[in-house]
C-alpha cells in the first residue's frame, strides 16, 4: 500500500479512469453518468475528461442499457454499464441471463462478452423498498455470470480493473454504505484475481464468512468479541463466483465453528449456498456445531429508518450470533 487513503467512491472512479486510459475500448453507460456523474457520483468528471462518445447518457431503460453493452462486448468493446440501484436490475435481467451470459457457450467459446454492469446494492439510506435490496444470489445461480462484491476501495479498484479484463460478463456490486469509506489505494493500475477471498482476520475459535458492507461489520464484531475471549476468524469472499471454496474449506477446518452473514435476505440467499458447500466438503466432519446463517429479515426494506435499521444485520447482531455460536448456544 501507498500510504495514499481514498474513498470507496473514489477507487472506483480511479480504475474507471485509468482504464479508459489504457484502453479505448472502454466505454460507460447508464443514466445520469454524464453531466450528472451518476446517482451517487461515481462517474463525475469522467464525461468532461473523455467526452460524449465514452461516457453515455442514456434513456431510462435498464433492459436498453444491458442490450446495448451486450452487443458492444460482442464487437470487440469492453462496456461498463450502471444501474442506478440494484433493484432495477430486475429489468435488464432478460439481456443479462439470457443473452450475455449464454453467449460465450452457445459459440463454442469463439464468442466473448466482455461487459461489466456496475451498481449500487443495499440499505442504509432510507431509500425503501424499491431502492433497497440485495439480490446478488438471483445472479449467482445464473452460469455464464461472474459476480463480484468488494468490502474496501482498495479491492474496490483492483477488482473493478480486473473485472473490465475479464472476457466474460461480470456483476460488480458496490454498497452504498461503503462509498463514502476511506482506505490506502495504490495510485497505480492494478488488479486482484477474481475468485481468491481474503482473510481479514485471523482467529481460532470461529469463522465468520461474508463479503461487501457485512465485512466492515464482522470485523467490528470481532474486536469487540476478542474483548471477551473469543478470537473470530473473518473471511471476505470478495467474489461470490468464482468461490474461493478452499479458503472457507481451510478456515472451517482450522476453527470447527462457522457463522455466515449478508444482508440479502435469508431464503434463497447466498448463505445457504455457502453452507451447502461446507456440508459437502471434508471440513464437515472439522464443525463442532451446527453452520449459523445470519441474514435480512424475510421482508421488504422498510423506508422508516429505526425499521430499515432492524432489518438487516448490524454489529450488535453479529457479536450475539457469534457469542452463542462460540458458547454452542445454538
Amino acid at each position: 500500500m501507498s500510504g495514499r487513503e481514498i474513498t470507496y467512491l473514489e477507487a472506483i472512479r480511479e480504475a474507471l479512469r485509468q482504464e479508459m486510459q489504457r484502453d479505448e475500448r472502454v466505454f460507460l453507460m447508464g443514466e445520469d453518468i454524464g453531466v450528472y456523474g451518476g446517482a451517487f457520483g461515481v462517474t463525475l468528471g469522467l464525461l468532461q475528461e473523455f467526452g460524449e462518445d465514452r461516457v453515455i447518457d442514456t434513456p431510462i431503460s435498464e433492459l436498453g442499457i444491458a442490450g446495448a453493452i451486450t452487443g458492444a462486448a460482442l464487437t470487440g468493446m469492453r462496456p461498463v454499464g450502471e444501474i442506478m440501484f440494484m433493484d432495477f436490475i430486475t429489468l435488464a435481467s432478460e439481456q443479462l441471463v439470457n443473452q450475455a451470459a449464454k453467449i460465450r457457450f452457445m459459440f463454442g467459446g469463439k464468442a466473448t462478452v466482455p461487459l461489466v454492469m456496475r451498481t449500487p446494492m443495499g440499505s442504509g439510506t432510507g431509500a425503501a423498498e424499491q431502492h433497497s435490496q440485495s439480490l446478488e444470489n438471483w445472479f449467482v445461480h445464473v452460469p455464464g455470470i461472474k459476480v463480484v462484491a468488494p468490502a474496501t476501495p482498495a479491492e474496490a479498484k483492483g477488482l473493478l480493473i480486473e473485472s473490465i479484463r475479464d472476457d466474460n460478463p461480470v456483476l460488480f456490486l458496490e454498497a452504498k454504505l461503503l462509498y463514502k469509506t476511506k482506505g490506502e489505494v495504490p495510485e497505480e493500475p492494478y488488479t486482484i484475481p477474481l475468485g481468491k477471498a481474503d482473510i481479514k482476520r485471523a482467529g481460532r475459535d470461529l469463522t465468520i464468512i461474508t463479503y461487501s458492507i457485512m465485512v466492515k461489520r464482522s470485523l467490528e464484531a470481532a474486536e469487540q468479541l476478542a474483548q471477551e475471549g473469543i478470537d473470530v476468524e473473518v473471511i471476505d469472499l470478495r467474489t461470490l463466483k468464482p468461490l474461493d471454496k478452499d479458503a472457507i474449506i481451510a478456515s472451517v477446518k482450522k476453527t470447527g465453528k462457522v457463522l455466515i452473514v449478508h444482508e440479502a435476505v435469508k431464503t434463497g440467499g447466498f448463505g445457504g449456498e455457502l453452507a451447502g458447500v461446507i456440508s459437502e466438503s471434508e471440513a464437515f466432519d472439522y464443525l463442532d456445531a451446527p453452520i449459523v446463517r445470519l441474514a435480512g429479515r424475510d421482508m421488504p426494506v422498510p423506508y422508516n429508518r429505526t425499521l430499515e435499521y432492524h432489518t438487516v444485520p448490524q454489529v450488535e447482531n453479529i457479536v450475539e450470533a457469534a457469542r452463542k455460536l462460540a458458547r454452542r448456544e445454538v
